[in-house]
């Protein structure tokens, strides 16, 4: 019973982040949009674990966040230069996992797309 709890807690912070988050529902329609495009590409088996593992580790990143900035507001609900400080750096591992999973989408799509769109 108390793996059923875990998960619809798990569920249940996904849903308010997505309902709750403009970048978050952005970097889910990013993440589906690479999927559509690495099936259109058919990506072997250890390519896909890779676009999944860097689409998750964004997603993760993004939605740890969200939880520190509710977290900050919450602990310190007027303005302080250390909930300023967790808050950027926050965001900052977010800027981090994206510029990454822009480069391993460029490394693993970019040959594979101008293939497609200009010949081998």
């Amino acid at each position: 019973m108390a793996l059923v709890r875990a998960f619809r807690f798990a569920f249940e912070g996904a849903i308010y982040v997505i309902r709750s988050e403009r970048n978050a529902r952005i970097q889910l329609v990013v993440a589906a949009a690479a999927a559509v495009v690495g099936i259109w590409l058919g990506l072997g088996p250890i390519e896909w674990a890779v676009l999944a593992l860097t689409m998750g580790l964004v997603i993760g990143l993004e939605w740890m966040n969200t939880a520190v900035e509710i977290t900050v507001a919450l602990a310190s609900p007027d303005e302080h230069p250390l909930a300023k400080a967790a808050k950027d750096v926050a965001a900052a591992s977010v800027l981090v996992g994206a510029i990454a999973s822009v480069a391993i989408g460029l490394f693993l799509l970019g040959p594979r797309l101008v293939a497609r769109f200009f010949g081998p």
